[in-house]
Order: structure tokens, then C-alpha cells, then sequence
């Protein structure tokens, strides 16, 4: 598919054919394109949990109880689910992690570049942790920023995904640990194969939205 027909095609999947599984060589792009997002200053301040056994479906499922049981079937069903987790603050710790790593991996050609690298990490996190205040809301949209490239990358391989907001982030934070971490669950995308009778495919209703002259200025 060409980038329109990804675009016309891909849409929030809402029932999953529970008989095709993704293969493991695709999971494998799935879990690249996780990586290699962009975010700001490359803080990369996200982890993601990849469930892909019913047993770990079923423990993110643990997120759809109550108010959220909608949500149910479109992971249990799916043929793999990744909660998108958010770090809740950074240090002078991490940002070295961070510039080792870029290094080890031949960014820098020299120490005042590797320098120069950690000083603006550490210059854009102080503005949001000091002067803006939204040091976690910041790192947030980073991960938000995954997101979107993440089920345009899916939908380029083919594979159907269901992004949702409608899961209990503090049971999958007590579930899986992550506040002892220095993580928060932010989003689960359930990903699969679009079943024949669901409603909202694209393959029956066609994409909407508002037109490119309400939405585009060009200058």
C-alpha cells in the first residue's frame, strides 16, 4: 500500500478475528518501531509492556474491569496488546544513561559533543520541571508522540490496532509494578486482524474527515 491507502485503510478496530495471529517476524517490526520513535532531546522516557500469550492478556484485561469492561474483548481478542507506559521523572542519572548509550552507539565523534548533547537534555527537562512545571505531562507527550507513529507503522505492515484510553492506568500500574519503577500506563493498543463483521471496518464504512481547506492554511 501506498502512504494514502494505509491512511484510508487503517482505522480503531473494534472486534478482532481471534483465528489469525500475527507472525513472529512481524511482531518483530512491531517491537522496532516501539524503539525507534522520536521524541524530544531523545529522552525516550517510555517503557512498553508486550502481552502476547493469553496469560498476558489476561493480565492486562485486569485494565477493562468495571467502568471499562467495553474494552474487554478488544484485548482478550486480539492477537497482542502493548500498554504504553510513561516515565514520572527523570535525573541526572538518566540523561548519562542516555548520552553512554548515543555514545556506545557512535553519535558523538567527540567528548565536547557528548557534552554539548547532555547539557541540552538537562537545559529542555529543567525548563518543564522548573519553569513550566509539566516536567511528567512533557514526557507524556513524547510517548503520545510513539503512538502515532507506532499504528502508522502497524497499519504499513498490514495489521489492525485499537488504541484506548479506556482502561484503569492505576490497577495496570499495581498489576505490573511500574510506580515502583518510576512508570504510569498511559494508552493499550490491542493489535490483529480485522473479523469480517466488524461494524466500524473500513472495508464498510469509509474514512470521514474534515476537509484539507478547513484544516490547511498554506502561506
Amino acid at each position: 500500500m501506498n502512504l494514502q491507502d494505509t491512511l484510508n485503510w487503517r482505522y480503531a478496530t473494534k472486534e478482532f478475528d481471534t483465528s489469525k495471529k500475527i507472525s513472529g517476524e512481524d511482531m518483530a517490526q512491531v517491537k522496532n518501531l516501539l524503539r525507534m520513535s522520536p521524541s524530544s532531546v531523545n529522552l525516550q522516557p517510555w517503557h512498553f509492556i508486550v502481552a502476547e500469550s493469553t496469560e498476558g492478556k489476561a493480565r492486562m484485561a485486569k485494565g477493562t474491569q468495571g467502568f471499562f469492561h467495553f474494552n474487554e474483548p478488544k484485548i482478550t481478542n486480539a492477537s497482542a496488546v502493548v500498554l504504553f507506559c510513561s516515565k514520572v521523572d527523570v535525573d541526572e542519572d538518566y540523561y548519562k544513561h542516555i548520552a553512554d548509550i548515543d555514545d556506545k552507539n557512535g553519535r558523538f565523534p567527540n567528548e565536547d559533543i557528548k557534552n554539548g548533547f547532555l547539557g541540552a537534555v538537562k537545559a529542555f527537562a529543567d525548563i518543564h520541571k522548573f519553569d513550566l512545571k509539566d516536567l511528567q505531562h512533557w514526557m507524556e507527550k513524547q510517548v503520545y508522540l510513539n503512538i502515532g507513529s507506532f499504528l502508522l507503522g502497524v497499519a504499513s505492515l498490514g495489521i489492525d490496532a485499537t488504541p484506548m484510553e479506556g482502561i484503569d492506568v492505576k490497577a495496570l500500574d499495581e498489576e505490573f509494578g511500574l510506580r515502583a519503577k518510576g512508570f504510569t500506563s498511559l494508552v493499550a493498543v490491542s493489535l490483529g486482524y480485522r473479523a469480517a463483521s466488524d461494524f466500524n471496518s473500513t472495508d464498510k464504512t469509509p474514512k470521514s474527515r474534515l476537509a484539507e481547506s478547513e484544516i490547511i492554511t498554506v502561506i
